[in-house]
């Protein structure tokens, strides 16, 4: 597995890192804009200000960190490629970012990906490997590539400086754009945007929460724990968020993350619903988490300016479980 240099120097992720990466990662992203509703807000009795990273390239934040990754290697890495595991947003943020940098890209997705993520990917020209769902299958696959791939460098999905460095400037751009939030709020999977929101946040005095379905709590239960709990299972509609936490982002949340705050899937689905509705956009349930938070713990936001990153939108309306009642629906005359 071929090694990469942080573009902190020392390998340590700071407020100064992320800055600079906004810089070397301008000419490459959207700036994805910031909607408010006067809906939601009255809803849940704050002002939110939703940064739609759903409008981002390959349709979630995780191009921000896959893009910086890349421009981080060597021109020697670059030319031997990269590898990945990704149920999806980040193996399609590799492999746009690989075919905007000519970079080669090998992404091993598990079967249970949805289908349109899965498409995102193949879209980009990655060559892609199916592995069986679980860290198992995740382990044994990174295990034959280092071995049989010496020369190609690992892209992790969310542990690694450059990925959450890369991932903070979704919060930067946000801060900037909006000053004086009282709150920031991520989804939480890995923990790579989340940590480096906690970055940008802290810098600010904020208070910075993460949002993660209840049945699929590995997040919040580390930080009861104190050690990384494995990921709990294939068991939230949340499918973005189906992973444990990072030995770099565990600690980066144990030391600035306000709490981490349980939701249901089917507070997950009015989220979506509403998120859709009022913003006119199109969120996938992962990133719905954060405002089915901001409604069910409202002590935490209301009267407050809230700072909301909604992660992606990637999904397919199919699989969703109102699709067939919305497809079936007749046009009203």
């Amino acid at each position: 597995m071929a090694a990469w240099q942080s573009a902190a120097g020392d390998g340590s992720i700071h407020l100064a890192a992320i800055h600079h990466a906004e810089q070397r990662l301008a000419s490459y992203c959207v700036q994805t804009p910031v909607l408010q509703s006067h809906y939601l807000n009255q809803l849940a009795g704050g002002n939110f200000y939703f940064k739609c990273e759903n409008l981002q390239h390959t349709g979630s934040f995780k191009f921000r960190g896959a893009c910086f990754a890349l421009l981080q290697l060597t021109t020697e890495q670059q030319a031997a490629g990269v590898y990945t595991v990704s149920s999806g947003n980040h193996g399609a943020a590799l492999a746009y970012a690989g075919q905007l940098l000519n970079i080669p890209v090998h992404v091993a997705v598990p079967t249970t990906a949805p289908t349109v993520k899965k498409a995102n990917i193949a879209r980009y020209g990655a060559r892609i490997t199916e592995l069986a769902p679980g860290m198992e299958a995740r382990a044994e696959f990174l295990a034959q590539q280092a071995t049989e791939q010496p020369t190609q460098t690992f892209v992790p999905p969310y542990n690694h400086p450059n990925i959450i460095i890369g991932q903070g400037t979704a919060a930067l751009e946000l801060i900037k754009e909006v000053p004086n939030l009282d709150t920031l709020m991520t989804p939480v999977g890995g923990g790579g945007l989340a940590a480096g929101t906690c970055m940008v946040g802290n810098s600010q005095n904020m208070h910075v929460y993460a949002a993660e379905p209840e049945h699929a709590d590995d997040a919040w239960a580390s930080l009861q724990s104190g050690t990384i709990e494995p990921s709990r299972g294939l068991v939230s509609i949340c499918d973005g968020l189906l992973t444990q936490l990072g030995e770099l982002t565990f600690p980066i949340l144990q030391d600035k993350l306000t709490d981490v705050l349980k939701v249901s899937d089917d507070a997950v689905i009015e989220a979506m619903q509403l998120l859709w509705q009022e913003l006119k956009i199109i969120v996938e349930p992962s990133s719905a988490t954060v405002f089915a938070a901001a409604l069910t713990y409202p002590e935490h936001f209301a009267g407050k300016s809230n700072g909301l990153i909604l992660s992606g939108g990637n999904l397919d309306i199919h699989t969703l479980p109102w699709s067939t009642t919305l497809l079936e629906r007749p046009y009203d005359t």
